[in-house]
Parts: C-alpha cells; sequence; structure tokens
C-alpha cells in the first residue's frame, strides 16, 4: 500500500511537470477520461467511480465546463440531473493528453515485461477492490 501510494505522487509530479496535470488537478484528465470511454454521465454517476465527493466532482465539471471542455445537455432519465458530455474542444484535448500520457508511460519500466506489469495491475486491482468492499460494510 505505501509503496502504491509513493509510485502515485511520484506518478502525479511527473504529471505535474509535464503539463498532463494541469492547475484542475489530476481529476481533470480523469474526470474527461471517463466522459470519453463511457459517454455522457451525471456528476453523482462520476462522483461514484472516485473516492471524492459530488461536490467536488460538480466544481470540477463547472470549471472544465468554463474552458470549454464539457457541456451540461439534457438527462432523458431525469430532469434535474443533466448528463456531462466531452465537446469537441474536450474530446480533442483528452486525445492530446492521452497520447501524452501513452508515450510517457511506453517508455517507463522498460526493464519489466508485459506479464510483470499485467500481474501488477491485478494485484493492485484486486487490492482496491478489496478495499472498496471493506470501506462499504462500514459505511
Amino acid at each position: 500500500m505505501l509503496e502504491v501510494a509513493q509510485c502515485f505522487f511520484r506518478i502525479r509530479a511527473l504529471g505535474q511537470k509535464t503539463g498532463l496535470i494541469t492547475s484542475w488537478g489530476g481529476g481533470a484528465f480523469g474526470f474527461m477520461r471517463s466522459l470519453a470511454l463511457l459517454g455522457p454521465l451525471t456528476v453523482p454517476q462520476i462522483a461514484q467511480m472516485r473516492p471524492t465527493s459530488r461536490q467536488r466532482m460538480q466544481r470540477l465539471a463547472d470549471e472544465l465546463a468554463a474552458e470549454g471542455l464539457v457541456e451540461f445537455i439534457d438527462n432523458p432519465k431525469h430532469r434535474r440531473s443533466k448528463l456531462v458530455q466531452l465537446t469537441r474542444t474536450g474530446a480533442a484535448r483528452y486525445g492530446e493528453l492521452n497520447a501524452q500520457l501513452i508515450a510517457i508511460a511506453s517508455t517507463m519500466g522498460v526493464a519489466l515485461d508485459e506479464a510483470d506489469i499485467r500481474k501488477t495491475a491485478e494485484v493492485v486491482r484486486q487490492l482496491s477492490d478489496d478495499v472498496k468492499v471493506r470501506s462499504e460494510r462500514l459505511g
């Protein structure tokens, strides 16, 4: 757990230096990634996917909308809860950021083979799922 946290903070620092993490923080890329992969979502749906509050995700959605990267559209399933979707500008920006991330990631861990990386990702995913289940039981 401590190694994962340390790795995360080092990756975040690299992201800040390369521009992948902007003045909005790292959440902007993840927020846009969710929309790019899953399509339009409500702010509460996005917040449920992350260890953060709905209010934080609403502020982030508002900031991204002010930048022209996302827009709020009518939700056919709920009158008051709008859907958030990437704008064309947002989709292009997400593509640029994702390409930068892939370029950086492709040069990292070169001493590890694909099987090691896949196994490590699976172990971290299993630990994360276990933590989520335990957290849900507590609260």
